[in-house]
């Protein structure tokens, strides 16, 4: 079967566009509906803390079953009808029940459909960043182009917007065809014996250590910038520079595959990851050097997920990828970026942005560490 590229690519588009109407605007919506900010805060805590169960369950379910593309559509058809239930009501206790329970199928979407890729690529593996960085693209999209339009338009439209962008990911899921894994006897293990690899538990550890490092950035940066001086426009230029970042070195990236071992590129990610969150806590009085942390975005998100996916691949295998694909998006998305959502609200009032920062740093030493004893120390590429 041929790669089907534009319809793999356009559904990373329309996910992507959703979490870009989502993420920068939601907040501001739900303030509108007239929620205080601890109510805002807890409701963004539900929506990532089943980020941590669902991945997991469906990820068996479609390795059981062997049909990804079927789950995403279905769990992409559940998540619009369910998001289209916050235009009922907008009690506190109507939103949180909703939250729950369309995330817990909007979480579950992305795992499945990048396990979904990878068996498309099995003879074109190197090929996934040229498939992802559409993604990217629709991210930039969805920002600057709602951005724009709430500059004229009531945000009460916003629901709208997301639930629109939802049903575009269903029918691109509905258009995707599906791709079994060759499933071979003597390939990869069973699960139990992957799980107690401890090569796979440091794998896991220093991914979860980046995402807490990344809580700050993804809840307060906005916030950050404010508190410097830089006006509504710069900070979401600011966001669209880091994401257009990840787009080249998602087109770079298959050649870097050549260059460099995943190891190797891991490794700098982290370095890399450091280096900014010391520019951010530091540097935020330089617009140069507000810019270069941005740009650094490719290395601490672009460069750390893709070798991701390639060591994913070497662990697990076509056999249980769907559930490897769900573990990574639990224990890093799910846990760590729930436990840096909450220390940075716990410590941005009591020890200020700059020192948040510099704990984002050394949370990412540590990861330096562990990576640089545990992870890919003896694994070629098989990706690339």
């Amino acid at each position: 079967m041929s790669v089907p590229y534009w319809r793999l690519s356009g559904f990373y588009f329309c996910y992507f566009a959703t979490l870009g109407a989502f993420l920068p605007f939601w907040s501001l919506y739900l303030k509108q509906v007239g929620f205080v900010a601890t109510e805002i805060g807890e409701l963004t805590a539900f929506l990532v803390a089943t980020k941590i169960i669902a991945p997991n369950y469906w990820g068996w379910l479609a390795d059981k079953t062997g049909r990804n593309l079927s789950l995403i559509r279905i769990t992409s058809l559940l998540s619009v009808l369910c998001f289209a239930a916050f235009l009922y009501r907008s009690d506190y206790l109507w939103f949180a029940g909703v939250t729950v329970v369309f995330s817990f199928f909007w979480n579950a979407t992305l795992p499945q459909f990048e396990a979904a890729t990878l068996f498309h690529l099995k003879a074109e593996p190197q090929r996934y960043s040229h498939i992802r960085l559409w993604g990217s693209i629709g991210f930039i999209a969805a920002v600057l182009g709602i951005g724009r339009f709430l500059d004229y338009f009531s945000i009460a439209y916003l629901p709208w917007i997301i639930g629109g962008l939802m049903l575009l990911n269903w029918l691109m899921a509905l258009m995707t065809p599906e791709a079994k894994p060759c499933r071979t006897h003597n390939e990869i293990g069973g699960i139990r014996q992957i799980l107690l690899k401890p090569e796979l538990l440091a794998f896991l550890l220093v991914y979860m250590l980046l995402q807490i490092a990344h809580g700050p950035y993804y809840v307060f940066y906005s916030v950050y910038l404010k508190q410097h001086g830089y006006s509504a426009t710069e900070t979401g230029l600011l966001w669209a520079t880091g994401v257009a970042a990840e787009v080249l070195l998602f087109i770079a990236m298959r050649q870097l595959l050549k260059w460099f071992t995943p190891r190797t590129l891991l490794l700098w990610a982290v370095l890399l990851s450091i280096l900014r969150w010391l520019l951010i806590a530091d540097g935020v009085e330089s617009l140069p050097l507000t810019i270069a942390a941005q740009i650094l975005h490719a290395a601490t998100f672009g460069v750390a997920h893709v070798v991701a996916m390639q060591l994913l691949y070497q662990y697990f295998g076509e056999r249980h990828q769907s559930k490897g694909q769900a573990l990574y998006s639990s224990i890093s998305f799910g846990l760590g970026g729930m436990i840096g959502s909450l220390y940075s609200g716990y410590f941005w009032d009591l020890l200020g942005g700059r020192l948040v920062y510099i704990v984002a740093a050394m949370v990412c030493c540590l990861a330096l560490l562990i990576a640089f004893i545990g992870v890919a120390r003896e694994t070629r590429p098989r990706l690339g």
